[in-house]
């Protein structure tokens, strides 16, 4: 025992074994100094919480000097006099579970729970690629507005993926809130603001749909591509139908006799999808697989084609439409619906929208029929008086000629 801890008394202590070695201050009892068998030097304070003897580490010698620890060690007594346990909130904070907790949390009992399989990976993407590189291992607690804010402009180089992030952070964060990971209405997410996305809605020409098809007949003459590929790539186009439902499709789903595809679990749920002839004539075509379910297959056996995508790379740039997604074909299918004179709730039912809400980003479409009928009627009104004006030309030159 030494009369008061200092930096000279401090640097001149020596390890002294076996077991623990203490040094106590004088001055302020229950603030020491541990000394290890390599020689570091910690400060520690002593003091009694629920009948047992308690150490806390304040920090390492070099790190913090001895008026920080000394101050440090006041803090800590304070906070035991108010009832405070301070090693058992550090093991707490030590335990506490951190951002990557809460994603493994949010993929298995929200996720898998309530999503489907295709939107559990794309979750599980995000949060792997994303977010926890920047905050994985952040305690969930601790996680406030400005580190929301900050990822935000972070990614704001792709904005549609950084509100994607921010509505699945969101809604992570409310969860945390119900497993008591966080107090109730503390979401950190809640007031950072998302950023403006332009609607991507690209339809074909009839130049461009044109020439889709002439490659499509082209393919399929000169066998470039699997026949059911390009089959797959006309439904979409015949029914608006999302990617993923077509290359899903089963044979026992594909009703000739109602005319009907039976999905029945597609990104909205259970779905009908009414056929037109154009795409019962394609599936008519279409050569069965044996020991194939699915409508679509695809290499391996008994499994559905995988992926459209690098067909469609082709074909896009053989048909010069390079900017064309295939999902661009079901907003095409919707277009030609809205410019030929259908209503949405119409529209809205044959792509299976749940809400329509969904379909309203057609809407501004349909000025283009109304603008159709309004010419033509303009046109016929025009006419009308034109023959009028015309008849009294007419009757006047035939009055002129009888009065002379």
């Amino acid at each position: 025992m030494i009369d008061r801890l200092n930096k000279r008394t401090v640097d001149e202590a020596t390890y002294q074994g076996p077991g623990g070695c203490y040094i106590w201050d004088t001055e302020l009892s229950c603030f020491g100094l541990r000394i290890y068998p390599t020689g570091r030097k910690s400060f520690v304070v002593s003091y009694w919480s629920r009948g047992r003897r308690r150490f806390y580490t304040l920090g390492q010698y070099g790190r913090m000097t001895v008026k920080q620890a000394r101050d440090a060690a006041l803090e800590v007594f304070l906070r035991v006099r108010q009832g405070e346990d301070p090693s058992r909130d550090r093991r707490a904070d030590i335990r506490a579970p951190t951002v990557a907790d809460l994603a493994d949390r949010h993929i298995e009992e929200h996720a898998k729970v309530k999503n489907k399989a295709r939107s559990v990976k794309r979750a599980r993407q995000l949060w792997d690629r994303s977010l926890l590189p920047k905050l994985g291992k952040r305690k969930v607690a601790d996680v406030g507005r400005a580190d929301i804010a900050k990822l935000m402009v972070d990614m704001s180089g792709t904005p549609a993926m950084a509100n994607k992030a921010l509505t699945l952070l969101s809604k992570a964060f409310n969860l945390a809130e119900v497993w008591g990971w966080r107090p109730e209405g503390t979401n950190p997410c809640r007031p950072v603001e998302r950023f403006s996305e332009e609607s991507r809605e690209r339809f074909l020409s009839e130049p461009e749909l044109k020439r889709l098809g002439e490659v499509l007949c082209r393919y399929e003459e000169t066998s470039c591509a699997l026949p059911q590929a390009i089959a797959a790539i006309r439904l979409l186009i015949f029914t608006g139908c999302r990617s993923a439902e077509i290359l899903g499709l089963k044979w026992d789903e594909v009703n000739f006799e109602r005319r009907t595809l039976e999905l029945p679990d597609s990104k909205t749920g259970r779905k009908t999808v009414v056929l037109n002839t154009a795409a019962i004539r394609v599936l008519e075509k279409i050569e069965r697989v044996t020991d194939n379910p699915y409508a679509i297959p695809g290499g391996k056996r008994g499994q559905p084609l995988s992926t459209l995508q690098p067909l469609w790379n082709r074909i896009r740039v053989d048909a010069k439409i390079e900017d064309v997604r295939i999902h661009d074909l079901r907003h095409h299918f919707a277009s030609h619906g809205v410019n030929t004179g259908h209503n949405l709730a119409v529209i809205g039912k044959l792509l299976g929208h749940s809400k329509i809400a969904t379909t309203q980003r057609y809407a501004h479409l349909a000025d283009d029929p109304l603008r159709r009928a309004n010419e033509e009627i303009g046109s016929d009104l025009e006419a009308g008086l034109l023959s009028e004006v015309k008849n009294e030309e007419l009757d006047y030159r035939s009055a002129s000629s009888m009065d002379r």
